[in-house]
């Protein structure tokens, strides 16, 4: 196998990782979704894995191309903001399904979408097909942000 194609197996497989250990550690979020009010145009439950699962693909196609320009502080630099913005994710699950911290998971989330903005700014540098890439991400987490919103409020 080509070394270019296994650096980008293993940059898909990195957040499909990340998602798939926060999933299982978290598993019974979505009976906790279930119960909670939600606002309008919550989707079913069903949905988040299929979205979350295309983003991850997504993001890591684009840490591919960005991990594939040449060595530098730079690249370096960008690739551990996204491994940062990666880490912030995993937790993400935990404050709002796991411990019920929905304004707390809401204020973790509005840092998310920093690091992601950042992120996709900073991969602007390198790859235009990187940031278009990352753009559903964003507005996925926007989405995420009104449903956050209106459960803190309401539960």
């Amino acid at each position: 196998m080509k070394k270019e194609t296994k650096k980008l197996i293993t940059c898909i497989a990195v957040p499909l990782a990340t998602g798939a250990v926060s999933g299982f550690f978290t598993r019974n979020g979505m009976k906790v979704f279930a119960r909670l009010d939600k606002p309008p145009l919550s989707p079913p439950g069903w949905l988040f894995l299929v979205v979350w699962t295309i983003l991850f693909i997504m993001m890591g196609t684009a840490s591919w191309l960005v991990a594939s320009r040449p060595e530098s502080k730079a690249r370096n630099q960008a690739l551990t903001l996204y491994g940062i913005q990666l880490a912030v994710n995993f937790l993400w699950p935990f404050f709002f399904f796991g411990a019920g911290w929905y304004t707390f998971a809401l204020l973790w989330l509005l840092l998310l979408w920093g690091l992601v903005y950042w992120c996709i700014r900073v991969f602007a540098g390198f790859s235009k097909k990187a940031v278009y890439l990352m753009i559903p991400y964003i507005i996925w987490l926007t989405f995420a942000g009104y449903l956050n919103l209106f459960i803190a409020l309401w539960n």
